[in-house]
């Protein structure tokens, strides 16, 4: 019911979503220097992404050409993404009763926060989303074909354990960071639990939606995929301010427990 709540998850997930195709046009262009996307990786892309999320997102993969307005145009995406985790630090100075620092500081800041969340969101993305399918397309080469069932079954069994401790300590890291003042970092642990366990199930769903459901052409036409996208990346961002919500809690409980106990002990 907080009014941070109202507005913050629908501004952080249109910048997350503004930040993907600069970052994107970023990495086609350093995979095109390095033949990372060959045509046998685009076709598989291809076949795992949602076909009108594919015919978004695999241009700027696979056609990225960084010229001098593209590159000054990247900068500017950045910096008005940056908006988003920008938000993230004034509500938890909020929600912590902390006065705001300098705004250059913040902006800084903002701008090294949303390159964490947004490698994040990729791992998301690869590995829990989409991660079976890629796994199935890297083990079923040839090099890999006696020992393919193996290697799967040993990332399904990796896959979860490794992604819940790196989701944990990176959700902790931005919680930890965000305030501008130092807040313990043993009063991040109940959100970054929190926002974890919801992220994974969340994205979860998701993945599973997509292996397995008819999407929402019906409703929404050639455009289903990016809309089922979207709402996805809406619930993680209500999930991240919750977990920002829970965390102030937990340390404005501690402070009025102490206060307390000082003056009794007094």
């Amino acid at each position: 019911m907080r009014p941070e709540m109202k507005v913050l998850p629908g501004q952080l997930a249109f910048f997350i979503i503004l930040a993907l195709f600069p970052l994107l046009t970023l990495v086609g262009y350093i995979g095109s220097n390095i033949s990372l996307f060959s045509t046998a990786f685009v076709s598989a892309l291809t076949d795992i992404l949602p076909s009108d999320v594919a015919d978004i997102i695999l241009p700027f993969v696979t056609e990225s050409k960084i010229t001098g307005n593209i590159a000054f145009f990247m900068i500017i995406g950045f910096v008005l993404v940056s908006n988003g985790t920008n938000s993230l630090i004034v509500a938890s100075n909020e929600l912590f009763g902390i006065k705001d620092d300098d705004a250059l500081k913040r902006r800084i800041k903002a701008f090294l926060m949303i390159i964490l969340l947004m490698i994040l969101f990729i791992f998301i993305i690869l590995v829990l989303a989409y991660g079976n399918v890629l796994a199935k397309m890297i083990i079923s080469q040839s090099i890999f074909s006696d020992v393919s069932d193996q290697l799967y079954l040993i990332f399904i069994l990796l896959k979860w354990p490794i992604a819940i401790a790196l989701i944990f300590f990176v959700i902790k890291l931005l919680y930890a960071i965000a305030p501008d003042d130092k807040i313990p970092s043993k009063f991040m642990n109940y959100g970054a639990l929190f926002t974890t366990i919801g992220w994974v199930i969340i994205t979860a769903l998701y993945s599973y939606y997509n292996s397995h459901f008819a999407n929402y052409t019906m409703f929404y036409g050639s455009v289903s995929g990016v809309i089922v996208m979207m709402i996805w990346i809406y619930l993680l961002s209500f999930v991240l301010i919750m977990g920002i919500a829970i965390n102030s809690n937990v340390y404005n409980d501690s402070k009025k427990y102490n206060l307390i106990k000082e003056v009794q002990n007094k």
